[in-house]
């Protein structure tokens, strides 16, 4: 059972005010939230303060640093950060707002800045307003859980903001954040993610579960393996590492193969995930995806695919079943239906994209450099010994054996594919 100690009392804006102007008052602890409360609900809440209307109690921990009394706002962080932002304070300095009210009944509805509350001598309707308070005490695990359970109304807390705040420490949940900032604008400019589930920490879900995929080797259950692998501790740094460094590399391939992302079904987090996922697959399997032509058509393939599922959406609310010709994309629509998240669901949704996509890229030859036998045979072979690029004479000790056609690119380590350059000129011939 939990051991926290509960003390009711009330604090007014003016003390709350002092708390944050002294360093006292901590809006964000690791296990908050960050704000989602629009404008709208911000002037609403200083009307009702303003109309002397009771609010919600503020919830606070109550700690010691160095001796000095601090409080972590578990709950009511949206509502003094509203308070805060109305008269300017601090970081707010740049967001304060106004609102229209009366003061009393019989005034007129007129547009009150707190500059205007203060020219009026009217500070007192703001800073002498009492807030019910709750001071918590006791072990942080308890209070995390408590914070949790006391945003579950109102503005629920989504399923990352849970794991946010029960698994702040988490090294795995750190990086997420750090990636899914670092590409934040990516989601939004392609319409993968929206403002307002950015600001419900969309985009930190997503990466934690391209990251827990490309760590398990494949596909996973979200539900399910979410919370354990976050949690759990369970990737060490080093695999962590090379996890990130996975992913940064295939959001760079599908940037380069799918430009026009943003113009297909594609562009959503449920289908993005299998997208990436697919990728991911081929790059492992050593697949070539940097050829232009081919990129071309995987992005043309792409919209074909998001056109025809689109067109049997409509059919379907309009009560018109799918045609006989139009049967992949009714398969596919069912995937992103329901149940979209479980592992057996995007098992069939990567079946039917890699249908569209996967013959369209070769595999890159699992040889890449010539072996000492090889090497032998192609020296010999050549009557010149020359450099094919500047004509330089080569000898046994400074000649390479350069592939005509870049491994990268599908050139296999063959004879027929083979031929002697000169040190430098191999190296800035890179892929090309």
């Amino acid at each position: 059972m939990p051991q926290l100690d509960f003390d009711y009392g009330d604090k007014t804006i003016q003390e709350f005010t002092l708390l944050f102007k002294n360093g006292q008052l901590n809006l964000e602890p690791g296990f908050q939230r960050t704000s989602v409360w629009t404008k709208s609900d911000r002037k609403k809440l200083i009307e009702s303060i303003f109309q002397n209307y009771p609010i919600p109690s503020v919830f606070l921990y109550k700690r010691s640093d160095s001796g000095k009394l601090e409080y972590d706002v578990i709950d009511g962080k949206q509502r003094l950060e509203s308070v805060l932002m109305f008269q300017g304070l601090g970081q707010f300095r740049g967001m304060r707002f106004s609102v229209k009210t009366r003061l009393d009944p019989t005034d007129s509805i007129s547009e009150w800045s707190w500059q205007r509350v203060q020219q009026k001598g009217q500070e007192h309707r703001v800073m002498g307003y009492k807030i019910q308070t709750v001071e918590v005490s006791g072990d942080l695990s308890d209070i995390i859980d408590l914070f949790v359970r006391i945003n579950s109304t109102g503005k629920r807390l989504t399923g990352q903001e849970k794991r946010h705040a029960r698994f702040f420490h988490s090294d795995f949940l750190k990086q997420a954040g750090k990636l899914a900032e670092r590409h934040k604008s990516y989601f939004l400019e392609n319409r993968v993610l929206s403002c307002g589930q950015i600001s419900r920490m969309k985009h930190i879900e997503l990466v934690c579960e391209l990251l827990a995929s490309i760590h398990s080797g494949g596909l996973i259950n979200k539900k399910s393996a979410l919370d354990s692998i976050i949690g759990g501790q369970i990737v060490d740094a080093r695999s962590l590492k090379k996890c990130s460094q996975n992913f940064v590399r295939v959001l760079n391939i599908i940037k380069r193969m799918f430009p026009d992302l943003r113009t297909t079904r594609f562009a959503n987090s449920v289908d993005f995930y299998s997208l990436f996922m697919l990728v991911w697959e081929m790059d492992k399997a050593g697949c070539i995806l940097n050829n232009s032509r081919r990129n071309h058509q995987a992005q043309t393939l792409l919209i074909w695919l998001s056109v025809g599922v689109d067109a049997v959406r409509q059919q379907v609310r309009k009560a018109e079943g799918a045609k006989p010709d139009q049967r992949l994309f009714a398969d596919y629509l069912l995937t992103v239906q329901g149940d979209t998240d479980s592992q057996a669901t995007r098992k069939r949704r990567a079946e039917l994209l890699r249908q569209v996509l996967g013959g369209l890229f070769e595999k890159k030859d699992e040889q890449r450099g010539f072996t000492k036998e090889q090497r032998r045979l192609i020296w010999h072979s050549d009557q010149n010994k020359k450099c094919v690029v500047c004509g330089d004479t080569l000898t046994w000790n400074n000649f390479t054996i350069d592939h005509i056609k870049a491994h990268a690119r599908g050139g296999r380590t063959i004879f027929s594919n083979a031929q002697l350059m000169c040190r430098r000129h191999n190296a800035q011939k890179g892929v090309r």
